[in-house]
C-alpha cells in the first residue's frame, strides 16, 4: 500500500454498506449483487491508490459505487428502483405495503435526492461522509438531505389512489 493502510481490512461491513446504497439505487437482488461485486472487483484493482487523507473507505467505496452505476446508465443496463426486502416473517404484508409505497415515492425523487437518501439510509453514512464523496461542505449536505426528505414526506402525504390518505407510519422510515 502506498499509503500505509488497506481499505479493504474489514470487507465485511464494507459489503453490507455498499450493497444497500446499490440496492437502494436499483433494487435488491442479483443487479446490485452484481454492482457490488463490481465495486470491489475495482476496489481491489486500484486499492493502491487508496489515500486515507482524503476520506474513510466506505466513501472511497461508494465512489466507486456510483461510478459502476453510471457506467451502467450509460450503457442502457435497465434498473429498477426498489427499497430493500429487511421484512420479519410476521409483519412482511404491512412491511410490503411500506415498502412499495416508499419505493414509488421515492420514484417521483429527483435523481440527487435519490442518490443522497441511498447513501445516508443505504449505506448508513453520516452527512459529512457523504460531503467528502461529493466533493462538497457538510452543512450543504445537510441541507440537501432536508430537503430531500421533505420531498419525500410530501410525496408520501398526497392522496393514495384509493382516496385513503398515507398513515403517519411512512414519517418513521426517516
Amino acid at each position: 500500500m502506498r499509503h500505509g493502510r488497506d481499505p479493504l481490512a474489514n470487507p465485511e461491513p464494507l459489503i453490507r454498506s455498499v450493497y444497500s446504497f446499490v440496492a437502494y439505487r436499483i433494487g435488491a437482488g442479483h443487479d446490485a449483487e452484481d454492482v457490488t461485486g463490481e465495486v470491489f472487483e475495482r476496489a481491489l484493482r486500484y486499492r493502491a491508490g487508496y489515500d486515507p487523507a482524503k476520506g474513510v473507505p466506505l466513501g472511497w467505496l461508494i465512489g466507486i459505487a456510483r461510478n459502476v452505476l453510471a457506467d451502467r446508465a450509460l450503457s442502457g443496463t435497465e434498473t429498477v428502483t426498489e427499497v430493500p426486502d429487511t421484512a420479519a416473517p410476521g409483519e412482511l404484508e404491512h412491511d410490503s405495503v411500506e415498502r412499495l409505497t416508499l419505493s414509488a415515492a421515492l420514484e417521483h425523487l429527483s435523481e440527487r435526492d435519490r442518490e443522497l437518501l441511498a447513501m445516508r439510509y443505504g449505506a448508513d453514512m453520516k452527512a459529512a461522509q457523504i460531503a467528502q464523496v461529493l466533493q462538497t461542505s457538510t452543512n450543504s449536505v445537510e441541507v440537501a438531505l432536508h430537503r430531500a426528505l421533505r420531498r419525500l414526506r410530501d410525496v408520501l402525504e398526497q392522496k393514495q389512489p384509493d382516496g385513503h390518505s398515507p398513515s403517519g407510519e411512512a414519517s418513521a422510515v426517516y
